[in-house]
């Protein structure tokens, strides 16, 4: 793929899938490296990244240690919460905050992280048709691979999907517009300096104890810096979801992505995890960890993925 970092960062924000980590303009990346001040900032920055992940460690192991305590709902609407969390399209508002890193960059086996906040709000445009809503907005820490503590941290390109969806249907489904926002703080290293846009389409199934899906786009640049690359990314990512008992879960969600402007295009993740829809308190909350192998990716970029992902639910 091309050297400038902000296309693997929004792939990486994109979805839920295992996208490789950005690859620095080695030129530019060495003309940070002997700032002492910045040094300091970054490996805070990882500090706070760590914390932040023993926290939801800690949000998780406290959930399911106090779970007997919570009240749960009636099992009719538990499972239909269930299955509008495993939605895409569904008439729920939720509120995910999905932390992502991807590790084994460069010689020294850094990590970049990227948060994701992606709110998604469904609205009604009649008695036959919804609209909903997806917006993501990633908190990029882009470590700089020929050092062991230095890198850069800000906001990432934003990616709004809106998907027009039948309120009815034996399959459930969803298409519209995506598209790629040159919102990043940091253009040379957290984005892609271009404004993108393309299709994108999901296909669902929910029968029994299942969860069976796709979602698919690609994106083009339509206007945007002229030193940097034009954007042309594909993305599938396929979902498998077995609910089991006490509102448990396994799921698989690889996300496959493309470059098709890159020489080593392919990025082709195998993995998955568990989740847990449930409660904190009063709130009706999603709780899933994943783990992922890049079987495929170009021979520079990540080798692996951890995924850990808290959802707030907003039921009607």
């Amino acid at each position: 793929m091309p050297k400038p970092g902000g296309r693997k960062v929004f792939q990486e924000s994109q979805k839920l899938g295992v996208v490789p980590p950005t690859v620095l303009d080695e030129d530019k990346a060495i003309e940070g490296r002997g700032e002492k001040g910045n040094c300091e900032m970054q490996m805070t920055v990882q500090s706070i990244f760590k914390r932040g992940f023993e926290c939801m460690v800690l949000i998780i192991l406290l959930n399911t240690a106090l779970s007997g305590q919570s009240t749960v709902p009636a099992a009719a609407d538990s499972e239909e919460l269930r299955k509008a969390a495993q939605n895409p399209v569904a008439s729920l508002i939720s509120v995910p905050i999905q932390q992502n890193w991807n590790g084994g960059i460069g010689d020294h086996d850094r990590i970049q992280s990227v948060l994701n906040i992606q709110p998604v709000i469904p609205f009604s445009l009649n008695q036959h048709w919804n609209v909903i809503t997806r917006w993501i907005t990633p908190i990029v820490f882009q470590p700089i691979p020929e050092t062991d503590a230095q890198g850069y941290y800000g906001l990432g390109d934003l990616n709004p999907s809106f998907f027009l969806s039948p309120k009815k249907s034996k399959v459930i489904w969803g298409v519209g517009p995506t598209f790629l926002l040159p919102t990043a703080t940091n253009t040379t290293f957290l984005g892609q300096g271009k404004l993108g846009i393309g299709p994108t389409v999901v296909v669902l199934v929910q029968p029994a104890k299942w969860t069976l899906g796709f979602l698919v786009n690609n994106i083009w640049s339509v206007v945007g810096h002229e030193d940097k690359p034009d954007v042309n990314q594909f993305l599938l990512q396929y979902f498998i979801n077995y609910n089991m008992d006490k509102g448990y879960y396994l799921t698989f969600q690889p996300t496959n992505t493309a470059d098709w402007n890159a020489g080593e295009k392919w990025v082709v993740p195998v993995g998955g995890g568990i989740g847990r829809i449930t409660k904190l308190g009063s709130q009706p909350v999603n709780i899933n960890f994943q783990v992922y192998g890049n079987v495929v990716h170009p021979t520079d970029k990540s080798p692996w993925k951890i995924v850990a992902q808290l959802a707030f639910l907003f039921p009607k």
